[in-house]
């Protein structure tokens, strides 16, 4: 199997990121398990790779641009492609049986067949400057706010919003011609001309003739869809046209994904005059805040003045009956941690002067463990074990694949109990930081990192195994974690 290819500068690296978590959630659809998951990904994101740097070294030397497709579409398609050489090659019991049955039928031999008979958005996709179907496939499949998708590609985010619909138009445009230019029998020629007029305007329903006909042809209803911009049916279009099977599962995974990283829904650019008056809201509603805050101070000050006794209790007094002071500690829960942007998009710094990395949770103290009758120390032998000194699970770490300032890595984690969620933490030691992670969403403060389960693999059956992986970057040196636990309890 081969390794993943080391990126060849800082710009590559942050691509590789950007694109691994795109390919694995891709190669998890098309896969009856999350080895085979990774293998698959591994495999195909090599391929990808190569394939796109063999057609950039190509259009330097020729001086012209050659058609391919932007970076996540070009190594999704790499994942079709080595599903495909799986199932060819006798390894099909690793991949979901319905896209075993696809790939030995006629959908999947369009995506290899003559270039006229391929899908109109595959194509019409192709045919697009690069930066143009990247700006598309972003915002449309992946499910970005364009304030993102702004930053990602370089452009103003006052004029995202504008150059998306010009993109849209010319990506109608490139599926229109190409639909004419498909070898098309006399009853699809026919319709070609109302098909555009129908699909243009936003209002006007389909004949029933042509209504029928789109029921019937496969190549006229993608041309349909592909030529539509209203309606909201552009994702699928491009998704199920581009990839081929698991389009739509794909899309509404990625959505998923935007939500939890981004926020909920796909932001678009708001309106600067909207922007001005909600930032007015916001300032007077924080003047209004300031000034109940001021009377509330003012109550309570007034009121401690009324009570106060005249004697005056000394602070061992108090103490002496029992009433908490300023050095008692107090009981509560664990850090609660929000799930962070994407570090690209909205970086925020992770340690300073005044923060400190918290003490790795579910951990007893040197004292605790060396004397058990201590007070909340272990008596089982090993500290989060069931009782019977067996642990409550077993973590291992293994780094994938690393770069001069970056790595990815996998974590496997065995455990003894049935789950129904879970969330793994463990820390840092040389400031690494984790940049984007698969199969579990990622909280970081200061050194100590949470992952915690998607919503599509919450479930460990007893004496079973989770796993998910992460890019993160590194400086100066990059030893392996310590002070793992599952749900709170260490792992071995």
């Amino acid at each position: 199997m081969p390794d993943l290819p080391t990126p060849k500068d800082a710009a590559e690296a942050a691509l590789f990121s950007e694109c691994w978590d795109a390919v694995l959630s891709y190669a998890d659809l098309c896969t009856a398990g999350s080895t085979a998951a990774h293998q698959l990904a591994r495999q195909a994101f090599a391929l990808g790779i190569r394939e796109a740097r063999a057609a950039e070294d190509g259009t330097r030397s020729m001086g012209r641009r050659s058609a391919r497709l932007p970076r996540i579409p070009l190594l999704l398609t790499a994942v079709r492609t080595t599903a495909a050489g799986w199932e060819a090659g006798g390894h099909g019991h690793r991949l979901d049986p319905d896209l075993r049955l696809w790939l030995n039928s006629e959908k999947a031999a369009r995506y290899t067949g003559p270039p006229l008979r391929r899908p109109i958005a595959l194509r019409g996709l192709r045919d697009m400057q690069e930066p143009d179907a990247a700006l598309l496939w972003l915002a449309e499949v992946e499910a970005l706010p364009l304030r993102a998708v702004a930053r990602r590609l370089g452009l103003d985010p006052q004029d995202a919003a504008e150059q998306l619909n010009e993109v849209r138009g010319l990506f109608r445009d490139r599926c229109h011609r190409n639909h004419l230019d498909t070898p098309l029998d006399a009853e699809c020629r026919s319709y070609v001309r109302l098909l555009d007029a129908v699909t243009r305007s936003t209002t006007a329903d389909a004949p029933e003739d042509l209504s029928r006909h789109l029921a019937t042809c496969v190549e006229c209803a993608e041309a349909a869809a592909c030529l539509r911009l209203h309606g909201g049916g552009l994702p699928a279009a491009l998704a199920g046209g581009v990839i081929g099977w698991g389009g739509l599962a794909y899309l509404e995974r990625r959505r998923r994904a935007a939500e939890v990283r981004l926020g909920a829904g796909r932001p678009d650019l708001a309106d600067p005059e909207s922007e001005a008056a909600k930032a007015a809201a916001a300032k007077a509603k924080a003047l209004r805040g300031g000034l109940l805050v001021a009377a509330v101070l003012v109550s309570v000050l007034a009121l401690g003045v009324s009570l106060m006794p005249f004697g005056g209790e000394t602070r061992d007094e108090t103490a002496s009956r029992g009433t908490p002071t300023d050095s008692m500690p107090v009981v509560g829960g664990g850090p609660s941690f929000e799930s962070p942007t994407p570090k690209s998009d909205s970086p925020t710094p992770t340690d300073g002067a005044t923060r400190t990395d918290p003490e790795p949770q579910g951990t007893s103290s040197s004292a605790a463990s060396e004397s058990p009758s201590a007070p909340g120390g272990a008596t089982g032998g090993s500290s989060g074990g069931t009782g019977t000194g067996k642990p409550l699970c077993a973590v291992t770490y293994d780094l994938v694949n690393q770069w001069p300032d970056g790595f990815q890595a996998t974590v496997t984690v065995t455990t003894v109990e049935q789950l129904t969620d879970w969330h793994v933490s463990w820390s840092f030691k040389d400031g690494q930081h984790v940049d984007q992670m698969w199969d579990a969403s990622v909280a970081q403060m200061g050194s100590r990192v949470i992952a915690t389960a998607a919503d599509y693999n919450k479930s460990v059956a007893a004496d079973g195994t989770l796993s998910f992986g992460f890019l993160a970057s590194w400086e100066g040196k990059n030893t392996a974690p310590y002070g793992f636990t599952l749900n709170g309890h260490p792992c071995d």
